[in-house]
């Protein structure tokens, strides 16, 4: 996928550096369109304009979180948040809400990009290999060409991090995934020291997919190893 096609919303009060940020990501080929209130970013991110948002956290009118939110009620567009060096807990919130990835300020521009691809990379649409394969498991089932996921006939409210997290739980169920490889396979990025995302997706993941109809679980933590799905 080109570059060129993809139209980014950047939702941050900083108004210097969303200037350096369009010139730097215009270098990469990324068309970039900057917002700087909480307000004007849930309106432009739910225009249907844009492929991605970077979302940052301290934001008037609206804050991040609380704009995030917004976008989750109606809206699967990925959102990479941008939060302050060090600040675990608004970390946690952003994953918690639905935000796909994070990226601590100040951030390396280089690293920025990297995650954007990885996002969109996850994000799209399976090509002809995927074909109409479905996976099934329990009462779930997931729809690998669109991207659909149900539960008996309840349709899941995934974002594509997370869809990617079940697939790979569902097609090693009764395997032990360690959190390392996880991150591979739904961030497209190496796990770092102190890492939490890929814990975070997963709890959201066993969330909004509940225990079984008897009550017991579907996902089993191994601490400090990994996570799998309990085969029935």
């Amino acid at each position: 996928m080109s570059n060129e096609n993809l139209e980014l919303l950047l939702i941050d009060d900083d108004i210097e550096l969303c200037e350096l940020l369009i010139e730097y990501l215009a270098t990469e080929g990324y068309s970039v369109n900057a917002v700087h209130d909480g307000e004007s970013g849930v309106h432009a991110a739910l225009s249907g304009e844009y492929q991605l948002v970077l979302l940052d956290v301290t934001l008037p009118k609206l804050n991040g979180f609380d704009v995030l939110k917004k976008i989750r009620q109606t809206s699967d567009i990925p959102v990479l948040m941008l939060t302050a060096r060090g600040d675990d807990v608004d970390r946690i919130i952003g994953l918690e809400i639905g935000a796909d990835d994070y990226l601590p300020k100040p951030y390396n521009h280089r690293e920025l990009v990297a995650r954007i691809k990885a996002i969109l990379r996850r994000g799209r649409t399976p090509g002809a290999e995927a074909g109409n394969k479905v996976l099934s498991i329990d009462d779930i089932t997931l729809n690998l060409a669109n991207r659909e996921a149900k539960i008996a006939d309840t349709l899941l409210e995934l974002t594509a991090t997370e869809f990617m997290v079940l697939k790979a739980l569902i097609e090693k169920a009764g395997e032990l995934i360690s959190r390392d490889e996880l991150t591979q396979i739904a961030l497209n990025r190496r796990l770092t020291l102190y890492d939490r995302a890929i814990d975070m997706h997963v709890s959201n993941v066993r969330k909004k997919i509940g225990t079984r109809p008897d009550g017991s679980p579907r996902i089993k933590t191994v601490r400090g190893a990994g996570y799998f799905y309990i085969r029935p």
